[in-house]
């Protein structure tokens, strides 16, 4: 499942910053877009809000219609919204973008996982899915900004599943301006989360929107 075209998405805490903004740039893409939160209405107000062919429904309806699911929640609610959609999301590839992080006066630090990340959180959670983790480093900004043509940015990907994480780096380049790049096996993920702590304190200092570019690939 190497080509995304015609395959839905449906973007779970969708209506939250990241969510939002990845729905849109898969939305102008042309890909079926469903974004998902606890409330239809709140769900269907931020697809209006998208347009290009978004719709919103509940988590768990958007969850049982789409081909590629995207979790896009706060960590605090990530185990117990995936411990109730064990059914809908069986059998599917499943994007883990969340970000376990604390924040204090410091700035933002990265939050112990017990299994640890969210990711490998997410397949323990999910056995029956195929779960990958990625675009934990896409500034909301940037994907919501009409004036931002190209996103400067490469996509790392996670996983154990090839064909899946294949899939996923596709999806990510249906963005323009982004490329999918393999970044290991799930149980890598645990950085990759923590180092989006990194990437806030980089914005904070430079007033940006810092992301990442791997070199000589």
């Amino acid at each position: 499942m190497t080509d995304v075209n015609g395959l839905s998405i449906a973007i779970l805490g969708g209506t939250g910053d990241q969510g939002k903004g990845l729905a849109r740039r898969f939305a102008l893409a042309g890909l079926q877009v469903l974004i998902g939160s606890r409330s239809a209405q709140r769900a269907q107000e931020a697809a209006d809000s998208i347009g290009a062919g978004a719709s919103g429904d509940d988590n768990a309806a958007v969850a049982a219609r789409a081909d590629i699911v995207i979790v896009a929640v706060p960590y605090e609610g990530h185990k117990a919204l995936l411990e109730s959609l064990k059914g809908e999301l069986a059998g599917k590839i499943v994007v883990d973008c969340v970000n376990p992080l604390g924040f204090d006066k410091q700035g933002a630090y990265a939050l112990p996982v017990e299994e640890g990340s969210a990711a490998q959180q997410a397949a323990a959670v999910l056995p029956d899915s195929r779960v990958v983790a990625a675009f934990h480093h896409v500034s909301a900004v940037v994907l919501m900004d009409p004036a931002v043509d190209k996103v400067d940015l490469d996509v790392l990907v996670l996983g154990d599943d090839r064909e899946a994480t294949d899939t996923v780096q596709k999806l990510a380049e249906v963005i323009p301006g982004v490329r999918g790049v393999y970044g290991g096996r799930l149980r890598n993920a645990h950085q990759i989360e923590a180092l989006t702590a990194n990437i806030i304190s980089v914005n904070r200092r430079y007033k940006a929107h810092a992301g990442l570019r791997i070199t000589d690939i």
